[in-house]
């Protein structure tokens, strides 16, 4: 079966791309941006992660499918706030509650960074990113220093972009190809794996 690696990052890539785009002042609004939420941040993100599954392939099944569906939950709540369903009622809207999510995937999203210290380095330094980001986003949605927090979600999802970009390329390659193209790093070898338990 094959490796769906390469696709569920390129989804990352691609819809942290257009997200920055937004938060650098380059594009303006989101409602451009669900489509690609929708396509790529979710559906390849999420595909790719049932495949893996399938491969037993814990590590990229469990973080694939975790944020392909966080990127369907911001789409929706994009698409609420734009309409799409109806008027919106402001007085049963809180639009904070977003950074309770980015809150919650912040909290989740620590114990990846751990486990993606000891996949390889690129990888880490894409889930260091994702930190950042959700913390930034968090802070800024709750109105604590907003000018500081919106400007360090949006050069920390411009990097998680450019970061997965390079992944996605890399793990396309040395697949292809069967040998090391484009390095993605060592593991940090701070925790080692223990051996995989007995089956009954």
């Amino acid at each position: 079966m094959s490796d769906p690696t390469a696709l569920g990052v390129f989804g990352l890539a691609m819809v942290t791309l257009v997200a920055a785009s937004a938060k650098m002042g380059w594009t303006t609004g989101v409602t451009y941006i669900i489509p690609w939420a929708l396509f790529l941040g979710s559906a390849a993100q999420i595909w790719a992660s049932t495949v893996d599954f399938k491969k037993n392939n814990y590590f990229g099944a469990i973080v694939l499918g975790a944020y392909g569906l966080f990127w369907a939950a911001v789409a929706m709540h994009w698409a609420i706030s734009q309409g799409w369903f109806g008027a919106l009622d402001a007085s049963k809207a809180d639009p904070r509650q977003l950074a309770f999510a980015c809150i919650g995937y912040c909290i989740f999203s620590i114990f990846i960074m751990v486990a993606a210290f000891e996949a390889n380095k690129v990888f880490a330094a894409i889930l260091v990113l994702i930190n950042v980001l959700l913390s930034s986003l968090a802070l800024s949605i709750l109105g604590i220093n907003a000018p500081l927090f919106s400007g360090l979600a949006a050069y920390s999802e411009l990097g998680i972009s450019m970061l997965g970009f390079y992944a996605a390329g890399a793990v396309f390659l040395n697949s292809y190809f069967g040998r090391v193209i484009l390095p993605m790093g060592a593991p940090m070898g701070f925790i080692k794996k223990g051996a995989a338990p007995a089956k009954s």
